[in-house]
């Protein structure tokens, strides 16, 4: 196992590797020109004529479900995805790293909400991963600012056109205006200014109580973190579905799913704990945290386990409920996917399903670091390819294959290279073994009985 000086200095290296990847991809981006966008077009157009779609035109947005027979209205949609990728990159990345370091906190404020003893040798770990936060704010704040400012040319979130919504517009979008007293920027900017805020003040305050737990463990400080764990889980609930509304879903602003916001939270779950289980094994072996064994990582690989088995079946009902409800105009989400990211939409069950039951589903298993820690990066990968697919159909439509791979490898190793080294460094600078917790004995000698 490497050192943490050593994964301090690989995690830079990967940093700058991801930051000169996405930097050339946004150059090769800028460069693409409107005859190969038009090239792209009759491509796709025989593509779909040999599927079987005589338009050949099939929408990956509900916005463009109208513009096939017009095409300067097509071409012009058609130059906004293309030029879209690299923020649609930015925000895969932000997004997923934002949303674990919460879903980590929100892990954490269960274990003391639930009186768990069996976890609390880890609860310093998931404080750490949580403290990613501020940085993962600060790169959705990027994403987020210069779409409502209409900067750099980002048209992420196509609702911010402001034709949409005006009468004597020959765009009016009838189903936009409806929902403009939500879909509306500033209180879009309100919202996220509260999430923001919400989960920084929750941040700060769970740290601090448990740091006054550790120099005086007393019965009142105990039940205050109880207590403002209990807050935490509330506001967790909220702004992690109004969050998914807000980044991911309103990138289609037409179409919705009422599971949506639980399977968008799930993944960021379940990567937060894989990344729980990397770390606690890198601090033990730089014994930083020698009461985790292989005890604590059976109960985190089988949340992990467990998460995957969730996420599966929240991304088939997504669909399921869909069918069976009888909503044609809501099939436009996975058409779109079915016909342009087969090579990506399907295959992802593979790292996020397939893998996690047939390997982890053993108790032994869970157990044994050698078969864990390759499983958790396999994980990891799922779940970034994942919101790759989440974001990119609706944002990039069917250009995704154009300079496919600097900007995706290169937001990815950038905002993951920045991750491990700011939570390497916060953990090397944290006392690991939270002593003043009432369940801290229990956790030491936690043993799980099969």
């Amino acid at each position: 196992m490497y050192s943490i000086a050593n994964i301090k200095k690989i995690s830079l290296i990967v940093a700058v590797v991801g930051v000169l990847l996405y930097v050339i991809g946004v150059f090769l981006n800028a460069n693409i020109t409107t005859e190969d966008i038009e090239h792209h077009i009759h491509e796709d157009k025989i593509y779909l004529q040999q599927k079987g779609v005589e338009s050949g035109h099939v929408a990956t947005h509900s916005s463009h479900v109208g513009d096939a027979k017009d095409h300067q209205a097509h071409l012009h949609h058609s130059e906004v995805q293309v030029h879209n990728k690299p923020w649609a990159a930015l925000l895969m990345a932000g997004m997923l790293f934002f949303g674990l370091s919460a879903a980590s906190l929100f892990f954490f404020s269960i274990q003391h909400a639930a009186q768990a003893g069996w976890s609390i040798v880890v609860t310093r770990i998931m404080e750490g991963i949580a403290s990613f936060m501020p940085i993962g704010i600060v790169i959705m704040l990027i994403v987020v600012l210069t779409a409502a400012f209409h900067l750099g040319g980002n048209h992420l979130y196509h609702w911010m056109d402001p034709e949409l919504t005006q009468l004597d517009s020959e765009h009016y979008d009838f189903l936009l205006d409806s929902k403009k007293p939500f879909l509306y920027i500033p209180f879009w900017l309100t919202r996220i200014a509260i999430y923001f805020s919400g989960a920084l003040f929750f941040l700060y305050k769970l740290k601090s109580l448990t740091k006054r737990l550790d120099e005086n463990p007393t019965h009142a400080n105990q039940k205050s973190l109880y207590n403002w764990s209990v807050g935490y889980i509330v506001f967790f609930a909220l702004s992690s579905a109004a969050w998914a509304w807000d980044f991911l879903m309103s990138i289609d602003p037409h179409w919705y799913s009422t599971l949506y916001i639980w399977y968008t939270m799930v993944s960021c779950l379940v990567t937060g704990v894989a990344f729980m289980i990397i770390f606690s094994n890198m601090m033990k072996a730089n014994g930083k945290l020698p009461l985790f064994n292989d005890n604590h990582q059976h109960d985190l690989t089988k949340f992990m386990f467990g998460f995957s088995l969730l996420w599966t079946y929240l991304w088939f009902d997504q669909f399921m409920l869909i069918w069976y409800a009888n909503i044609p105009e809501e099939t436009i989400y996975f058409l779109g996917r079915f016909m342009y990211y087969k090579p990506t939409y399907f295959v992802m069950l593979i790292p996020n399903f397939i893998m996690p039951l047939l390997i982890l589903i053993s108790s032994s298993i869970k157990r044994n670091s050698k078969v864990v820690i390759p499983m958790t990066f396999v994980v990891i990968f799922g779940h970034i390819w994942d919101f790759f697919n989440i974001i990119y159909p609706g944002a990039v439509g069917p250009y995704w294959t154009i300079n496919f791979g600097p900007l995706e490898f290169g937001a990815f190793f950038a905002v993951l290279g920045i991750f491990v080294y700011f939570v390497t460094t916060t953990l090397s600078k944290m006392n690991l073994e939270p002593k003043g917790n009432f369940y801290f004995e229990e956790s030491k000698k936690f043993e799980y009985p099969f």
